[in-house]
């Protein structure tokens, strides 16, 4: 039986969201954060490198769950897929991606802000939404009064989300976990400052199972 990605992401409590500018730094990134405790990687589809990426970890670390970010389109959910992503993460919803996702049977976890969107991904029967961008809708505040109404979802809050307001987030009973780039900045990324980033991880890893 295979694991779902919601069920790994809401065990770690965290995901690392990266922007790659080289496919070729991607297989040390994946074994930094695995290193770190977060076995959990998005790669944005906001590069050319993005796709060889995906394969690239894909083959290298078949422990990983692997999701593509910032897809906005069924022609991005096909050729991520064919990538080895395991999970589609987009900034909004897209009627058209969750349901292209939803007829072949592919994890996605698509963007809200809103109450109304929130009832449009019920409509699908989704139970996973991203919250995004999470600080600039309100953050915290925003998502307990979500919280109050919307029991049955589980969130993932992203933009703006560190180390600072971390636990805040994760204190939310409907949040089941924190996306974000803080983990491994595009910088530390393209410098291949691996053991950083794996230090950065496993500080954030301990954090978030603090929180109770």
């Amino acid at each position: 039986m295979n694991t779902s990605p919601f069920d790994v992401i809401s065990k770690h409590r965290l995901m690392s969201v990266v922007e790659i500018k080289d496919a070729d730094t991607a297989p040390g990134l994946a074994a930094a954060l695995v290193a770190g405790g977060l076995p959990i990687l998005e790669i944005t589809l906001r590069t050319e490198a993005a796709l060889p990426a995906l394969a690239k970890v894909a083959a290298a670390h078949k422990g990983v769950t692997l999701a593509a970010g910032t897809v906005v389109t069924t022609e991005q959910v096909k050729k991520a897929v064919d990538a080895g992503a395991q999970l589609i993460v987009s900034p909004g919803l897209s009627n058209a991606v969750v349901e292209y996702c939803l007829k072949h049977s592919v994890p996605v976890l698509p963007g809200v802000c809103t109450p109304s969107e929130v009832e449009m991904a019920r409509g699908y029967g989704l139970k996973y939404v991203k919250f995004f961008p999470a600080e600039a809708f309100g953050g915290v505040r925003t998502l307990w009064a979500l919280n109050s109404v919307y029991g049955g979802f589980g969130f993932v809050p992203t933009g703006g989300v560190n180390m600072r307001n971390l636990g805040d987030y994760l204190k939310i009973p409907t949040v089941i976990a924190c996306g974000g780039t803080w983990l491994a900045p595009t910088e530390k990324i393209v410098l291949r400052q691996f053991d950083a980033i794996t230090e950065s991880t496993r500080e954030a890893v301990a954090a978030a199972h603090a929180v109770v």
